[in-house]
This record gives structure tokens, sequence and C-alpha cells, in this order.
């Protein structure tokens, strides 16, 4: 019987590997635990709560003003005895993380197979995003066999020499995921104290704009000028209501609460647990971002996105013209803001269900592919 170790460290990773434990785990012919490092700890437990995934291993890596340095070395030293332990046949890491990188690297030394999802996104500017685009592409140096969310990423994976019978073309389990967090929070019987909240705090016959914002490239100057085009927004759209769920990290928490605080409608609040974000894209008008996993996702609820960054290693949803860039300047974000909300037509465009990331059928796909190994 084939053993394997699924590992994750940070919300995003842990929504996107959920599907993949949970495909696993109803699979009679895998023996598969589950480490986390918890390099994102709060986070991460909101997502294995909503899961109801429980951890074999825990490396509790987390501390404050922690730096890479040091978690990449506290992740590979802790992961040998975890690796000593479970024995794995196939590890599993997902995306650009560090613990992905780390973890690659660890089970590399093991002797493991390192199985990539998300493999093959690339910017090709190794500092941009920093440190992603380093991380993943080291992990796929690495990785014995690369889960392609598209064929896009597949191409980049045979430009640097990857061996074609070790690619396979998934689909996006962030999709999976989505499908399966929507279904649950939209059941009659799901409760959700955040949900609840935001019931209250908003008015949801009014059109709604969903803004997030984190990446390091964007701190300073750049999300300033984000915050002024939001604040502009607001006030040329009094009837619009702007929600921002602002990122913990003091650069983001200082600029936004400076610039945007007392704008009457826009709502400033803590960042929100998977179930209450998922509920809150599927509400909103459209969103206005930096992150990947929403230009993933975004596509399937019908939802256009303005994504903060002047480049990105997901371009397949910008050519289906559901996403757009528009970097962090002031003036781009508000035209294109405006017509979304002016052009009726215009949005639909932009909004109609296309998704090239994926069919839900992700996890489904890398399980049958190990099995026939």
């Amino acid at each position: 019987m084939k053993k394997n170790l699924i590992v994750f460290g940070t919300r995003p990773e842990a929504i996107k590997m959920a599907p993949l434990v949970l495909a696993f785990a109803n699979n009679p012919n895998f023996i598969t635990k589950i480490c986390v490092t918890a390099q994102h700890r709060e986070m991460l437990d909101q997502v294995l709560e909503f899961f109801e995934i429980a951890p074999d291993y825990d490396l509790n890596v987390m501390k404050p003003n922690q730096n890479l340095y040091g978690l990449t070395a506290t992740i590979i030293e802790g992961m040998k005895s975890v690796l000593e332990d479970a024995q794995p046949d196939y590890v599993y890491v997902h995306g650009d993380t560090t613990t992905s990188m780390a973890v690659g690297i660890a089970a590399f030394y093991y002797g493991a197979k390192v199985c990539h999802v998300e493999a093959g996104l690339r910017t090709f500017d190794r500092k941009y995003p920093f440190p992603e685009e380093f991380n993943r592409q080291l992990t796929g140096k690495i990785a014995d066999y690369h889960f392609s969310p598209t064929f896009v990423s597949k191409e980049n994976l045979l430009k640097e020499n990857t061996k074609e019978e070790n690619i396979l073309i998934t689909g996006n389990t962030v999709i999976d995921a989505l499908l399966i967090g929507v279904k649950k929070v939209n059941e009659t019987d799901f409760t959700n104290t955040e949900i609840e909240n935001l019931k209250i705090i908003l008015d949801f016959s009014k059109r709604i704009i969903l803004v997030t914002g984190h990446r390091r490239e964007n701190h300073g100057e750049g999300l300033i000028n984000i915050c002024s085009a939001l604040k502009d927004i607001a006030l040329n759209y009094p009837d619009l209501q702007i929600i921002y769920p602002v990122h913990l990290n003091p650069n983001v928490v200082g600029p936004v609460n400076e610039l945007l605080s007392g704008v009457e409608n826009i709502f400033l609040v803590k960042p929100l647990a998977y179930a209450a974000f998922l509920w809150l894209m599927e509400k909103s008008y459209f969103i206005i971002t930096d992150s990947g996993g929403i230009q993933e996702e975004a596509p399937s609820l019908g939802k256009p996105v303005l994504v903060t960054r002047d480049t990105t290693e997901r371009p397949e949803a910008v050519d289906a013209g559901t996403v757009s860039l528009v970097g962090t300047n002031r003036d781009v974000i508000l035209e294109e803001s405006k017509k979304l909300l002016d052009n009726k037509a215009y949005y639909q465009s932009k909004s109609i269900l296309h998704n090239p990331y994926g069919d839900g059928k992700a996890s489904e796909r890398i399980v049958n592919f190990i099995k026939e190994l």
C-alpha cells in the first residue's frame, strides 16, 4: 500500500490541499498522513476546522517577527523526524510558499518522491512576487511529479526541460475546494458568527466591492495609491459599499486605517475565515485584490477581478476576460472600477461564468495518477 504525506502551512495552501486530503482519505489504496507547519497559525486552524481535517503532525513554526532564514531552517529541521516517522513514498507540497520549498528540500534529503501541486506557475522574475517566484521555481527543480493547473503552466515546465511524462494537467484544486465550500456555506443548517455579523454590517441590497491586499511588493507607495483609489470610488458612489478585510501585517494595517477610516461607505474588518470569505465573495459585485487564489476562484462565481499587480503568474483568467491587471496606479484602478460600475454590458462581459482553472475534479485526477504509478 502506498504511503502519502501531505504537508502545508498557510491558509491558502490549506484551502487548496484540503480537497486532496479528503480524496486520498476516501481511497483504500493509500495510507495518508497530514503534516502542518503552521506557517500561518490562526488562519490555518480555521481552514482545518471548516474542512474537518485533523493533522497527524504539527510543527507549529510560527513565531513573532520571524524571518525567512529562520523559517526555512526550522521547517527543514522539523521535517526530519516527521519523515522518519511517517516513512512516506510520496510527499505532496503546494504552490509557492516557504513551507513548500523547505519541505521539498527535506523530502528530497529523505528520499521520498516529491509531488508538486499547482506546479508550473511563473512570472519568470525571481524577485516578483518575492519570495514566491523563487520558491516555486526551486520546488519545481526538486519535484518528481508536477500537477499543473493549466496548459500554460505545463508549457512553462516543458520550457525548463521537465519530462512531459511527469507532468499532469489537473485543473486547480482551489476550484475543488470552492465548490465544496460554497455548497457547505449555503446549506440551511450552516451557522457562522462571522457571516451573521456581515449581515448586520452590510446592506446587501446595494452593490458591494470586496477588497484584499497583502503583497510585500505593494507595501508603501503602492498600498497608498490603492487606498486613495478606494476612497475616490467610495466618495463618487455613495450608494456603493466597500468592505476590506485588512491583513494583520503592520505595513498594511497602518496605511489602510490612516487613509480609509471614517469613510462612511468603507468597512474595514478583521481578516475573515474561509467560510465567511467564500460567502462574501459570492455576494460581492466585483473584487479588487492582489491575491493569486482569488484570481482562480472568482471566475467560478462570475465575479470580475481587478488585480493590483503589474504581472500575474495566472494569465489564463486575464486572457478569458474575467481578470484585469490594474497595478497600483490610482487612476487606472478608478477608471476600471467606474467601467464595471457604470457600463452594464462591460460588466456582463467580465462576469461570464467561465473558469480556465478547472472543473472541481483536480484532486480526483491526482489520486488516479499516483494510483497507477
